[in-house]
């Protein structure tokens, strides 16, 4: 029998690496704290929960800006530095899982699904074209692109429902539901996969469709179904 996609983590305590110690806890609604005292932290806008008087808040740039302005993406993300402890939380249930990048590995993210990064993390994004925008009212969709360009460091995800990981070998693959996909690694190739089905009655039919992923490398599976909207 194939191997079952693991569940990761949920609670971690005291893990340090890529310059930062942190903690996830919490069951419905998680908290990441992180000690930002060694190096920064860049984060989304809006998910800061509570932080040490001691850490200022300032704007991180992004590469590539005038693309992404032209993208309708964010040009900048918040940045957390000094000495001390800031903790974020998602406004909405679900698991907040680490990535840990060595120097030079990249991991692929879903839109939107971005929680927090260590400074020393390049963030880049692509948009998805072709037979998946067929999905998405052909108009497609980003995934975003973290590379750990500058040595060892972290990206943390929030996850809705529960979040389980699959390790594909070469060739291996493995069909998900086009919103259960998280995080995948950049050895991973995505495509989309649609069934046309039909019943024979009055004509009806219907499409059935998948995203197929194809090893090797990790992929990220969340259990609570998610569309985004601009993949309407």
């Amino acid at each position: 029998m194939p191997s079952l996609p693991e569940l990761m983590p949920t609670q971690v305590s005291d893990e340090t690496f890529g310059g930062v110690t942190y903690h996830i806890a919490g069951e419905l609604v998680p908290v990441l704290s992180v000690d930002v005292t060694r190096m920064p932290v860049y984060f989304e806008h809006h998910i800061l929960l509570w932080k040490n008087s001691t850490i200022t808040i300032g704007l991180k740039s992004l590469k590539g800006a005038l693309k992404r302005m032209m993208a309708g993406m964010q040009i900048f993300v918040t940045e957390a530095s000094g000495a001390g402890i800031i903790a974020f939380s998602r406004d909405g249930p679900g698991h907040i899982v680490p990535i840990h990048l060595r120097r030079g590995e990249e991991i692929q993210v879903r839109e939107h699904q971005f929680l927090a990064a260590t400074g020393n993390v390049d963030y880049t994004f692509e948009r998805v074209r072709g037979l998946a925008t067929m999905l998405f009212g052909q108009s497609g969709f980003f995934i975003d692109r973290f590379r750990g360009d500058s040595g060892d460091g972290i990206v943390w995800l929030h996850g809705y429902g529960n979040v389980f990981e699959k390790t594909l070998a070469a060739g291996e693959t493995i069909d998900i539901e086009p919103g259960g996909w998280l995080f995948k690694d950049a050895s991973v190739r995505m495509e989309t996969k649609i069934d046309r089905l039909s019943s024979g009655f009055f004509g009806a039919n219907m499409n059935f469709i998948v995203n197929r992923f194809t090893g090797p490398g990790r992929v990220g599976i969340q259990s609570m179904y998610l569309h985004m909207p601009t993949e309407e």
